[in-house]
C-alpha cells in the first residue's frame, strides 16, 4: 500500500472559518505525515499526533482522532466468550494465535458443505499457496504493481475472519500496523441489517455508528480511510450491482443498499480502502471486477493446531494427550482447522482427561458436541437463573430456532426470527446470559440486538437435537412442518400424532432425503448429528440433562441399510462421503473395514467391487491421515479393459482431485477419461500438479477434452506427460490454446513419440513465445521434426529465452546449427539440459556448439549428442568449448559417434584444461582403443578431477 498522502482523505472539522482551518491544515501537513503516514509505527495510541500548532481547531482535530482510536481500542482489545456484558473478557493479544491466511483467486464458488471444504483444504500443501499476514492484506506482494483498494476475505464459519478483523483494528489503534490509514470504520453487516429500511447519507450512517464523525467532514484527497464490512454472508440487504443508481456525494441520501454498493464500486470516496469478509458461498455477491485482492482464512494449519492446545492448556502433558487423542480420529483432527472447534475440544477433553471420568472419551463429532452441551448446561446451574428456566425447555426452544434458521440458511437472528419460534426478547436475553458459550446476544455499535450461535456447528447440533427430541418425546416428525402449512394439514398431523408412532428410522429417511436434495450440502453435518444422537450411548448421555420419554433408541439397522442403499445409487462422490461419515456416527464400520483389508494386503484390484465398495475405497483413502502424494490407477485395476478402467477412474475421481501426482500410463484411458480428468483440473479444490497419460491412445480428441481443464484459470497443473498418445498437429493446437489462456503454471510438457511434425511444433511454439509462459522442460523426441520445426523452436526461444531449462529434440532429423548459434549464445538463455541424440549433427554443428559454450558457458549442465556422426573432428571442435574455464557442463553423452583414440586424446586435453565440473561421460559404441580408455581412466581416478562415471 502506498504511503503518499495524496492517496488518502482529508478530515475537515466543521467551523465558521473553513478557509483558516484549511490553511492551518496545509501548514502542518509535513509534521502530520511524520507521525501518521508510515506503514509501521511504535507510537502508542496514547501519544497525540505530533502537531505543533497553537490553533485550537487543530488541537480539536487531534483530540477527536485520539478519542476515535481510543474508543476502537476499548471495543476491540478483548475477546469475549459470550457477550460483552455477561461473558468472560480475555485480552486478545494474550491469546491470539496466528491464523493461516493465503492470497486466493476469485472464481469458482464451492457448493460443498463448509466442513467438506475444511476436509479438502486440510490436504492442500502450504507450499502451494501464497501466505499473507492479516496486517499485510493491502500491501503489494513482490512482483505486484497494481494498487489494491478492495480486499475480499473468504473463510468458512468460525475459521477466524471476525477475529482477524478485530486483531487488525486493535493493532492499528495501538499504533503498531497500517498507520497510513487515518480512520477505520468497522461496519458489520449484522448491525447494518438493523437499519436496512432506512434512507440516509454516508455521513448520516457514520454519525450513527461513530458519533465522533459529527465533528468531521470527510471528503477525498488527503487522508486514508478504511471501511470494514464484516460478514457479507449475513447481509440481508438487496445488493444489486447492476442497478444504475449512482451516488457520488457523501451528503446525498439513498437507501442503504444503494449507499453501500456505490461505496464498494468506488463512486463514493473512490480512494477509500474497502475490506469485506464473507463465507465462501456468499463471496460472489460482490462482482469480481470490484475486488482487487481475494484472501482466504484457512484457520489453523498443522503446527498452529498444536500451538493452540499448548497455549490453551497449561498442563503440557495433558495438552499432548489431547493432541494425540484428536489425531486418532481423522474427522475430529480435520475439524481442528477451525479455531472454534479447537476451543470446544479443549473444553471437553481437558475436563474428561484431567480426572477420572465415566463414559467413553469422544471419538465422533456427535459425542464431542453432546459432551460440550452437557458441560455448558452444568455451568448454567452455577448461575442465578437456574430456577427460572429448565434445561429441557431452554434446549428445545434454542433447538427450534437453530433448526428453523438452519433450513433458511441464517446464522444471525433478529427479534422477529425469535418471535416466530415463540421466544420473546426478554427470554432470549436470559438464554444468552445462561449459555454465553452457545447462544449470544450482541449489542453492536448501533446498539441493536443481534442473536447468534457461537458457531454454525453448534447450531447444527442443537437443530439435530431438537428434531431428535421432537420425535422421541413428542412423537413428531418436524420435517413435515416444512412443507405443510394449511389448517387441514395441521389437523391431519395432530390426528396422526394420536394414532401413529413416528419411528426414528422414518425420521432418518426423511432427513437423509432432505440432505441429499440440498445443492450446497447445508444439512450434511446436521444429518451426522441427528443419526449420531440415536445411538444408545448418546441416549444415556442426554439423560444427564433431560428426561427421555422414549429412553430406548429405535433399532438403527433400518437406517444403516437405507444409507448403504443410497451409497449404491447416488452419483455424487461428495454426498456418498458424507453418508460414510453418517455410518461412522451410527457405529457401523463394516464396509470401511472390508476395504481396509483389501488395501492392506494389496488385493483391491483382484476383487470385484460393488459401487458401494468403490465409494468406501474413496472414503478410506480420503480419510487417511497420510497425504495423497501419488495415485496410480494400475493399483486398482487389472488388465487393459478400457470400459472397466474408465468406470473405476470415474469412481476414484475425488481421490484423483486430492492427489498431487496421478499416473495413468498404459491404463487404457480414453477421451471419456480425459473429460473426467478435465473436470478435476478445473476444480477449485484440486491438488493435481502432475499428470502422466503416456501410452494411452487418447489422440487429438482426448487432448481437446483435456484442454477444457488446462485453460481454466483454476488449473494449477505443473507437469503433463503425453508420450505415445497419438497426438498430431491438431492436438498441439489445443495445447497451444491452453498455454495461452493459462500460461503461468505448466512447467513440464512431454510430447515425445507423437506424430506432431513441423506444423504441430509450430503451433506449440506459438504458446512458448508468450512472455507469460513459464514452461521449463519440453520433450519432443521422435516427433517427425525437421529443420523447419527446429527453426520455429529457435524463434520461440529467442522471443522467450529465460524459462526453458530442458529441451529434448532427439531422434528428429534437424540442422541444429542455428539452435546453437542463436539460442545458446543468448545471455538470457537458461537451458541446462539439451538432448540431440540421432539428429544427424556433424562436425559443423559441433563447431557452432563450441562457439555457443564459449559465449554463454554458465548454464548448460547436460548434453546428449549420441548417435550423431561427429567423428574425431567433431569431438575436437566440441572440446574448444569444454576447455573454457567458465564451462559448467557436468554430463556429456557421445555414444555411437564414431570416436577413436584421437578423439579421446582431445577430450583428455580439454578436461585437463577445465577439470572441475564434468562428472559423467558416455562413450559406448565408439571405436576406442586401449590408449583412449587409459587416458580417460587416469582422469577418473585422479583426485583433481570430478569425473565419477565413464561408460565405454
Amino acid at each position: 500500500m502506498r504511503s503518499d498522502a495524496s492517496m488518502g482523505h482529508p478530515i475537515k472539522f466543521k467551523s465558521g472559518d473553513t478557509k483558516t482551518d484549511r490553511s492551518s491544515v496545509h501548514q502542518k501537513r509535513s509534521e502530520a505525515e511524520s507521525s501518521c503516514v508510515s506503514m509501521r509505527s511504535d507510537a502508542s495510541v496514547n501519544q497525540s499526533f505530533d502537531y505543533k500548532s497553537e490553533d485550537t481547531k487543530t488541537d480539536l482535530r487531534h483530540e477527536v482522532l485520539n478519542r476515535f482510536r481510543s474508543n476502537l481500542m476499548k471495543k476491540f482489545e478483548h475477546l469475549y466468550q459470550g457477550t460483552a456484558t455477561q461473558g468472560n473478557p480475555t485480552l486478545l493479544n494474550e491469546i491470539y494465535t496466528e491464523l493461516y491466511i493465503t492470497e486466493s483467486e476469485s472464481g469458482e464458488i464451492s457448493n460443498e458443505h463448509e466442513v467438506r471444504q475444511i476436509e479438502t483444504q486440510s490436504r492442500r500443501a502450504a507450499t502451494e499457496d501464497t501466505a499473507i499476514k492479516c496486517s499485510d492484506i493491502f500491501r503489494l506482494l513482490p512482483g505486484q504493481d497494481k494498487a489494491i483498494r478492495t480486499v475480499l476475505t473468504k473463510g468458512v464459519a468460525g475459521i477466524g475472519k471476525t477475529v482477524s478483523v478485530q486483531k487488525f483494528i486493535l493493532d492499528w489503534a495501538e499504533g503498531k500496523e497500517n498507520q497510513v490509514v487515518q480512520l477505520i470504520f468497522p461496519l458489520p453487516f449484522r448491525e447494518i441489517n438493523l437499519m436496512k429500511e432506512k434512507t440516509l447519507s454516508l455521513s448520516d450512517l457514520l454519525n450513527v455508528f461513530f458519533p465522533e464523525t459529527k465533528e468531521m467532514e470527510i471528503s477525498s484527497d488527503e487522508y486514508k480511510v478504511l471501511f470494514i464490512f464484516d460478514g457479507l454472508d449475513e447481509c440481508r440487504l438487496s445488493l444489486d450491482f447492476k442497478s444504475k443508481g449512482k451516488l457520488c456525494n457523501i451528503s446525498e441520501s439513498a437507501s442503504l443498499d444503494v449507499l453501500l454498493m456505490n461505496l464498494i464500486v468506488g463512486n463514493l470516496l473512490p480512494s477509500a480502502l474497502i475490506w469485506i469478509t464473507s463465507r465462501p458461498a456468499a463471496a460472489d455477491l460482490i462482482p469480481s471486477e470490484c475486488v482487487h485482492r481475494v484472501t482466504e482464512v484457512r484457520g489453523f494449519n498443522e503446527p498452529q493446531k498444536e500451538e493452540y492446545f499448548r497455549k490453551r492448556i497449561s498442563d503440557q502433558s495433558l495438552a499432548n494427550t489431547i493432541i494425540s487423542h484428536l489425531k486418532l480420529s481423522r474427522s475430529l483432527y480435520i475439524m481442528c482447522h477451525i479455531p472454534v472447534f479447537c476451543w470446544i475440544s479443549a473444553a471437553v477433553l481437558e475436563k474428561m482427561l484431567s480426572r477420572a471420568e465415566s463414559g467413553e472419551i469422544p471419538k465422533t463429532l456427535t459425542q464431542m458436541y453432546t459432551h460440550f452441551l452437557i458441560l455448558q448446561t452444568n455451568i448454567k446451574h452455577e448461575k442465578d437463573y437456574e430456577k427460572k428456566v429448565t434445561d429441557e425447555d431452554m434446549i428445545l426452544k434454542l433447538g427450534k430456532v437453530a433448526f428453523q434458521q438452519l433450513v433458511k440458511g441464517n446464522l444471525i437472528f433478529y427479534e422477529e426470527d425469535l418471535r416466530e419460534c415463540g421466544i420473546d426478547v426478554t427470554e432470549a436475553s436470559v438464554y444468552s446470559g445462561l449459555c454465553t458459550q452457545i447462544f449470544r446476544e450482541e449489542l453492536g455499535l448501533y446498539k441493536g440486538k443481534v442473536f447468534c450461535f457461537v458457531h454454525l456447528s453448534i447450531q447444527e447440533h442443537l437443530a439435530a437435537l431438537y428434531v431428535h427430541l421432537s420425535c422421541t418425546n413428542k412423537n413428531r416428525n418436524v420435517f413435515k412442518q416444512i412443507t405443510k402449512h394449511n389448517a387441514l394439514s395441521k389437523l391431519q398431523d395432530r390426528i396422526q400424532l394420536l394414532i401413529k408412532h413416528v419411528s426414528l428410522s422414518e425420521l432418518h429417511q426423511r432427513a437423509l432425503h432432505e440432505a441429499l436434495q440440498s445443492k450446497n450440502g447445508h444439512l450434511d453435518l446436521f444429518l451426522r448429528f441427528l443419526l449420531g444422537l440415536s445411538v444408545k450411548s448418546h441416549q444415556i448421555l442426554l439423560q444427564q440433562i433431560m428426561t427421555l420419554k422414549r429412553s430406548r433408541s429405535d433399532n438403527n439397522e433400518k437406517t444403516v441399510k437405507y444409507i448403504k442403499k443410497k451409497i449404491r445409487t447416488i452419483d455424487s462422490p461428495e454426498k456418498s462421503i458424507n453418508l460414510f461419515h453418517c455410518l461412522n456416527e451410527l457405529g457401523d464400520h463394516s464396509l470401511v473395514e472390508e476395504i481396509q483389508q483389501y488395501l492392506k494386503y494389496g488385493r483391491i484390484k483382484e476383487a470385484k467391487l460393488s459401487s458401494s465398495q468403490w465409494s468406501a475405497v474413496v472414503f478410506v483413502l480420503l480419510s487417511s491421515v497420510e497425504e495423497l502424494n501419488e495415485f496410480r490407477l494400475d493399483k486398482f485395476v487389472q488388465g487393459k479393459n478400457k470400459a472397466e478402467n474408465m468406470e473405476v477412474l470415474q469412481k476414484l475421481l475425488p481421490v484423483i482431485k486430492e492427489s498431487r501426482s496421478v499416473h495413468l500410463s498404459n491404463c487404457g484411458v480414453t477421451d471419456k477419461g480425459c473429460a473426467a480428468l478435465a473436470s478435476a483440473l478445473r476444480s477449485k479444490s484440486s491438488h493435481l500438479r502432475e499428470l502422466d497419460l503416456s501410452l494411452n491412445e487418447i489422440g487429438d480428441s482426448g487432448v481437446k477434452c483435456l484442454w477444457a481443464g488446462l485453460e481454466d484459470p483454476l488449473c494449477k497443473l505443473e507437469k503433463l506427460w503425453l508420450r505415445y498418445c497419438g497426438v498430431t498437429d491438431e492436438g498441439c493446437a489445443a495445447l497451444t490454446s491452453a498455454l495461452r489462456s493459462n500460461p503461468s503454471h505448466l512447467r513440464e510438457l512431454g510430447l515425445s513419440e507423437n506424430k506432431l511434425g513441423d506444423s504441430g511444433v509450430k503451433c506449440l511454439c506459438a504458446g512458448l513465445e508468450d512472455p507469460h509462459c513459464k514452461l521449463e522442460k519440453l520433450w519432443l523426441r521422435y516427433c517427425g521434426v525437421t529443420d523447419e520445426g527446429c527453426a520455429a523452436v529457435t524463434s520461440a526461444l529467442r522471443s522467450n529465452p529465460s524459462h526453458l531449462k530442458e529441451l529434448d529434440l532427439s531422434l528428429n532429423k534437424i540442422d541444429a546449427v542455428n539452435l546453437f548459434s542463436y539460442v545458446l549464445q543468448n545471455p538470457h538463455c537458461k537451458l541446462e539440459k539439451l538432448g540431440l541424440s540421432d539428429c544427424g549433427i556433424t562436425d559443423e554443428g559441433c563447431a557452432a556448439l563450441a562457439s555457443a559454450l564459449r559465449s554463454n558457458p554458465l548454464h548448460l549442465r547436460e548434453l546428449d549428442l549420441s548417435g550423431n556422426k561427429l567423428g574425431d573432428l567433431g569431438v575436437k571442435c566440441l572440446c574448444a568449448g569444454l576447455e573454457d574455464p567458465n564451462c559448467k557442463l557436468e554430463i556429456l553423452w557421445l555414444s555411437d559417434c564414431g570416436v577413436t583414440d584421437e578423439g579421446c586424446a582431445a577430450l583428455t586435453s580439454a578436461l585437463r584444461s577445465n577439470p572441475s565440473h564434468l562428472r559423467e561421460m558416455r562413450l559406448s559404441g565408439n571405436k576406442l582403443g586401449d590408449l583412449g580408455e587409459k587416458l580417460l581412466s587416469k582422469l577418473k581416478y585422479d583426485p583433481r578431477y570430478k569425473l565419477e562415471t565413464i561408460y565405454y
